[in-house]
């Protein structure tokens, strides 16, 4: 049995919203003690957090693992390409805090691969779900990389092909989007009935779904239709919020993905810029009545979009905060309600007796300056050191 002992750490406690000096033991991977007066068990392998901010391990929901944020890199494509490209942002992820991450759209399968080979232990990554490849209508919004798929019978083979493959989850594009061009984010794409069959398909399997829904009309369309979170979201009103409330649905907000849309110099083509320039307070506010309306939001960057790098997951909390939300919730985002969202939070987002011992380790306190979540000195997954600053 591997023992270890955790100690010298300001452990964040979530749940309660407050730090306390404590040690943590684990045994196999679990937390099996944690808090102020935790002894050393004998034997036990002793790592010191050296005074430090202790957060349970960060969750990225909305990742793109098989795309380069670079955008001067040309585009993988062959499956050795995408397949380096992925492992290069778990690199990232693990560098900067992230223990686990939901992948919304792969290339290929190459998604699929490389979540089972992490497994495995062939390679340091995050936990991780992934999607598969995203379902869009024929030329709509992620077509280049998705199953492009028309009517309610095609959607439904679309997401069974994924099951197939291996997916855990099922992404579906209910509008437009930012990158594609010719298209807009309001205008909706797979209809109601479409994005039904997808879905059903994705829960009569166990999988929850996710989709690109940045419009209002495909936003309601896709929360009747039984969506498990909204990604994006530009565009909701009170009526969604109610709606999201009440069904147990989450919302992604990606403001990241916004920020770095708007804000970068470079690499961002004019189409897209003037997408993000029209929405992009509308989608600041609709963040702010999300969360005023008491809906679960959990963290997602899209990383792999334009300059939107996977070891700027951190940013996502700052960002948060600026917007209105509290420090204790930015955290919460990021760890227990993003456990809620991917289905594994009897097990993670919180350090209790129970729990793998998936940890984020700060240089300084969060909750004194949000920024300090851009400062990772240490990961832990599984109660082993899989980086170290």
């Amino acid at each position: 049995m591997s023992v270890k002992y955790f100690t010298n750490g300001n452990i964040m406690d979530v749940v309660n919203e407050k730090i306390y000096k404590g040690s943590i033991v684990v045994e196999n991977g679990i937390i099996t003690q944690v808090g102020e007066d935790v002894a050393c068990p004998e034997g036990a392998e002793v790592i010191d957090f050296g005074g430090k901010t202790v957060s349970p391990g960060i969750f990225n929901c909305h990742t793109h693992i098989c795309m380069s944020a670079n955008p001067s890199d040309p585009r993988p494509t062959s499956d050795a390409q995408i397949a380096i490209q992925a492992i290069k942002a778990c690199k990232e992820f693990v560098q900067s805090g992230v223990t686990f991450i939901r992948d919304v759209g792969g290339s290929n399968y190459v998604d699929i691969d490389i979540r089972d080979a992490a497994r495995k232990g062939d390679f340091v990554a995050p936990e991780m779900v992934v999607s598969g490849k995203c379902i869009c209508m024929t030329g709509g919004h992620g077509w280049s990389m998705g199953r492009e798929a028309d009517g309610v019978d095609d959607c439904r083979k679309a997401a069974r092909e994924q099951l197939r493959a291996g997916a855990d989850c099922i992404k579906v594009m209910a509008t437009g989007g930012v990158f594609t061009k010719g298209v807009e984010p309001g205008s909706q794409q797979l209809n109601e009935d479409e994005l039904r069959a997808a879905i059903e398909e994705g829960h009569k399997a166990g999988a929850k779904s996710c989709t690109h829904a940045q419009g209002m009309s495909g936003i309601k369309a896709a929360l009747r239709a039984g969506i498990d979170s909204i990604e994006h979201g530009f565009y909701m009103d009170d009526w969604c919020f109610e709606w999201m409330k009440e069904h147990g649905t989450t919302f992604v907000p990606t403001l990241t993905a916004v920020y770095y849309t708007k804000f970068s110099e470079a690499g961002i083509p004019e189409f897209a810029r003037k997408k993000v320039d029209a929405a992009y307070e509308d989608h600041l506010n609709t963040f702010r009545g999300a969360y005023k309306a008491g809906v679960n939001i959990a963290l997602g960057t899209d990383a792999g979009t334009p300059n939107n790098y996977p070891n700027q997951t951190g940013f996502e909390m700052v960002l948060m905060e600026k917007a209105g939300m509290t420090k204790w919730d930015a955290i919460k985002a990021g760890t227990i309600n993003s456990a809620k969202l991917v289905g594994v939070e009897k097990t993670h987002g919180t350090i209790e007796a129970g729990k793998k011992a998936n940890f984020t380790v700060y240089t300084a306190n969060p909750i004194e300056d949000m920024n300090n979540v851009m400062d990772c000195c240490m990961t832990v997954i599984g109660g082993e050191v899989v980086y170290k600053k």
